[in-house]
Formats: C-alpha cells, sequence, structure tokens
C-alpha cells in the first residue's frame, strides 16, 4: 500500500492520541536507512528513539530471532521457563555496574522497568515515597506518568496521579540550575515533603533523556548516593535511554563510578525487540514474595535471543568505542555550527548522545523553531527529533554503527536547514 492510502487507514483507525503525525510509512530499513511505502529513502537520526544503536535490522540480530521463532516463541515463564531468560540475567547480573551480587526481572518496556522498581524499593525498604526530578522522563503508565518531570503532553489530560511521588530540581546550569542548587533543592525535597522514613528510593537519569540529553555530574551523582545511603533509601537509576553503548560506556552512570542499587534499561538491548530490565542488589531484588513480580509477556524468548545478540554485537563490533568517536564527530560539528549560527547554543554529548539547543535572539528557548528544523528535515529526507523540557533540543539518536558516508549526508542536511532560517 501507498503512503497515502496508509495515511487514510490511519485516520480512520487509529486513535489521535496514538498517531503519529508522520506521512511516511516505514517499509523496510538497513542500519540507519528506511525506506517508506512509496520508495523513498530516509535517513535515520532518531534510531526509534535511541533502540538501534547498532542499527536497524543487524544481520546478527534477526538470525538469532529467526532461529528462536522455529524454537519457541512464547510459554510464560512463570509457568515454564527457558534458556534465554537466565542466560539473559547471568549476562545481564555480571554487567550491570550495581552493589553486590545482581538479580535481574526482564519486563516488556522502559516504564514497566521503572513501575516494577519502584515495587521493588517499597518491598525492600518498607517505605513509600519516590523522590524524582524536573525534566526526568520514566514512562506513560500512570505511575511512571507521576514521575515524569514534565507534564505535557504526557500526563494533562489523564486526571489524577498517583501520590507519594515528590520532585527536586536537576542540574542544568544553562537554564539556571547549577550543582549547588540542584543538591540544595533535594535536600529541601526532604526536609519539607518526602520524609527520608517515609522515602523509599530516589530515581534518577544519569542523563536527562526526554528532558535534553543534560549529564548529571559525576560529583552530583556520588552526593545522592551518600544522601540515599544516609537515609536508608535505594538509589535507582534509570538507564533506558542512556544504556546500551549511547554514552561511550556499557551504562552512563559508569562514567560516574557510583554503583546504584537498581538500574533500569531497554530501548538499545534487543536492537529493536521489545524487552526491559531491572537489575538490583539480590538482597533488594528479593525482597518481594513468591510471584510478587511478573507478566505474561515478560522475557519473551524471542527477544531474550535479541538480547544475548546485541551483547555479543556490541563486544565484537567495538560499539562503545565506535560511539565516543561518533560523539566525537558530533560535538566537533556543533561546535562549528555555535560559531556560525546565532540560534545554536549548549552543544553537548556523552560519548554519541549529543545534543544542541535551539534559541531565539534574545538567547530564550525556541521551540518553535526547532520544531520546524524537524519537519523541514523529515522534508529533506532526514529523520530529526527535538526534545527538552522547553522542547528546543534538537537529539541526535543516529545508529552508532552509521556509515561515515550517510552521517555526513545527513549532517549536511541540518547545517543547510541552519544557513536557511538564520539567512
Amino acid at each position: 500500500m501507498s503512503n497515502a492510502q496508509l495515511n487514510e487507514l490511519k485516520q480512520k483507525y487509529v486513535a489521535n492520541g496514538a498517531a503519529s503525525p508522520a506521512t511516511q510509512f516505514a517499509d523496510r530499513a538497513e542500519n540507519a536507512i528506511i525506506w517508506d511505502a512509496d520508495g523513498n529513502r530516509i535517513i535515520d537520526f532518531a534510531g526509534g528513539i535511541g533502540v538501534l544503536n547498532i542499527g536497524h535490522c543487524h544481520p546478527k540480530v534477526v538470525e538469532a530471532v529467526r532461529e528462536q521463532l522455529g524454537r519457541v516463541m512464547h510459554t510464560c515463564q512463570t509457568v515454564i521457563p527457558y534458556e534465554g531468560y537466565v542466560k539473559v540475567a547471568e549476562k545481564l547480573s555480571q554487567l550491570t555496574p550495581v552493589r553486590g551480587h545482581a538479580k535481574v526481572m526482564l519486563v516488556n518496556s522502559g516504564a514497566e522497568a521503572l513501575e516494577n522498581a519502584v515495587k521493588v524499593a517499597r518491598a525492600a525498604t518498607g517505605k513509600n515515597n519516590v523522590i524524582c526530578f524536573d525534566g526526568g522522563y520514566h514512562g506513560r503508565t500512570f505511575m511512571t506518568m507521576a514521575m515524569n518531570g514534565k507534564v505535557a503532553p504526557y500526563s494533562a489530560d489523564f486526571g489524577s496521579m498517583p501520590g507519594n511521588v515528590f520532585r527536586a530540581p536537576y542540574p542544568v546550569p544553562f537554564h539556571g540550575v547549577s550543582e549547588e542548587d540542584a543538591l540544595r533543592g533535594l535536600k529541601m525535597t526532604l526536609k519539607t515533603d518526602a520524609n527520608p522514613k517515609d522515602t523509599a528510593a530516589i530515581v534518577i537519569e544519569p542523563v536527562l533523556g526526554e528532558g535534553g540529553f543534560y549529564p548529571a555530574p559525576a560529583s552530583f551523582l556520588k552526593a545522592v548516593r551518600e544522601i540515599c545511603d544516609e537515609h536508608g533509601m535505594l538509589m535507582i537509576v534509570d538507564e533506558v535511554q542512556s544504556g546500551f553503548g549511547r554514552t561511550g560506556k556499557l551504562f552512563a552512570i559508569e562514567h560516574s563510578g557510583v554503583q546504584p542499587d537498581i538500574i533500569t534499561m531497554a530501548k538499545s538491548m534487543a536492537g529493536g525487540m521489545p524487552i526491559s530490565a531491572l537489575v538490583g542488589t539480590a538482597e533488594h531484588m528479593d525482597a518481594s514474595g513468591p510471584n510478587s513480580l511478573g507478566g505474561t509477556y515478560s522475557g519473551s524468548p524471542v527477544s531474550c535471543a535479541a538480547v544475548l545478540a546485541v551483547l555479543e554485537v556490541l563486544e565484537e563490533e567495538k560499539i562503545l568505542e565506535k560511539s565516543q568517536a561518533l560523539g566525537e564527530v558530533l560535538g566537533q560539528r556543533f561546535t562549528q555550527w555555535q560559531q556560525r549560527f546565532g540560534c545554536v547554543e549548549n552543544v553537548r554529548h556523552l560519548g554519541s548522545m549529543a545534543a544542541l539547543d535551539i534559541v531565539s535572539a534574545d538567547q530564550a528557548p525556541d521551540a518553535e523553531l526547532a520544531a520546524a528544523l524537524c519537519r523541514r528535515a523529515r522534508e529533506k529526507g532526514l529523520i530529526l527529533l527535538s526534545c527538552g523540557l522547553y522542547g528546543n533540543t534538537i537529539r541526535f539518536l543516529m545508529p552508532v554503527t552509521i556509515e561515515d558516508n550517510i552521517l555526513e549526508e545527513g549532517l549536511a542536511i541540518v547545517e543547510e536547514l541552519l544557513e536557511e532560517v538564520t539567512a
């Protein structure tokens, strides 16, 4: 079917709140290129929102999925388990930098991982409150909507959110919040709203994802760790978007040397197959009773096969090193743009988790211009995404495996658009 025909079906049958505004439909994809239903070629700088660090349809992942499909597609692992689940648990336990021996629970999405991390923290501590941060994003289920540090579009239309969730400032100096301000705000939250004796966990992204790709300083993350230890709270680190090589480490928290109690992960862990995990210190993960954690599709055999293949690709193809190198290329190009174009400010990257802010002539966040750049990019055959608390951040999530010529082609489109808007 053509793009036009599919758009007619979308408008008639897909709920408006879930429908993509895009008018092109993906037909096939390879590494950093998508071809739509009309055969148009599109460069992908979004990577399925951080899901495709090793590219679309990596041959090793495709082969692992095909092989597993011919053996077992589903049993529900709580009914009868299978090798893939325990092998993934073993690998993640060995690779994830949490305190002590780690145990693993597999689920289906980033939001589901965060929901279960809160359940584990409450069971382990006997306390209820959760502290999150301004600009944070943790999912679209009710608990995670309450945890998000931004209202629209995630929770604006859905009534009252669950209670026992409190907020603290995230350190973003570009927006006037220093590390000292953020630490003081966190301590004030503990004093005025979330009594430590009632607080189970502090949940933080080491690099804000939807909030704008701002890394937290290592010293701030260490301070959060110390506060958690002082008050008997768990430190939960959300690596759903920043994990599996995006920042040049397997997990972004590794840049700080901090060991959390629980790390949640999803997105690029399976190369496009739906799966997520929470990995935590064994005593915490074992705090709740038998059959208290789980789900019908949790840790699908097919998705587990994909995870094991992805972990092999990360090592064999030196994806962490490639991510660091890609980040350097992006950082240099962004710096050139900041020097040339008045609308580009605050360029940044941690590995290849890279972004820049679009501002007006008076240096105010310019969400409209950022959105226009993304629209124009799509017209020129490039998928580009905005994000951020103010909607003015352009984030770059192309596959780490992107070919040099495709990368340059896409960056040239962005540069051309910047020249247009500043002309």
